[in-house]
């Protein structure tokens, strides 16, 4: 396997970090915004319930779900930039030989 280059790991690990703040801000957002805004929700209907509540109990984990599909797709990207190939991953795991 490969040495990268210091500079490139830092970037790469910067890169993810800055990605997994922002996941985690968006998350927090979700699921504390509607407690802190729920008297004003409360006053929207969405199928029925007041949002405040629909955003409780279906919208953060719809939110949680769909941040996590953006993460795996994401991620493959900024792998891909830094040169992470998960076809060289699998080949390097089976035992075969790579040339540096």
């Amino acid at each position: 396997m490969r040495k990268i280059d210091k500079k490139v790991a830092d970037s790469y690990f910067k890169t993810r970090t800055t990605l997994i703040m922002i996941y985690l801000a968006i998350g927090f957002v979700v699921s504390y915004g509607c407690v802190l805004f729920a008297e004003p929700l409360s006053n929207i209907t969405f199928n029925g319930f007041p949002l405040h509540y629909y955003m409780g109990a279906q919208g953060a984990v719809l939110t949680f779900i769909i941040l996590l599909f953006v993460n795996a797709v994401v991620s493959d990207r900024v792998d891909r930039k830094y040169g992470i190939d998960e076809a060289r991953n699998e080949s390097i795991g089976s035992g075969k030989t790579v040339d540096h």
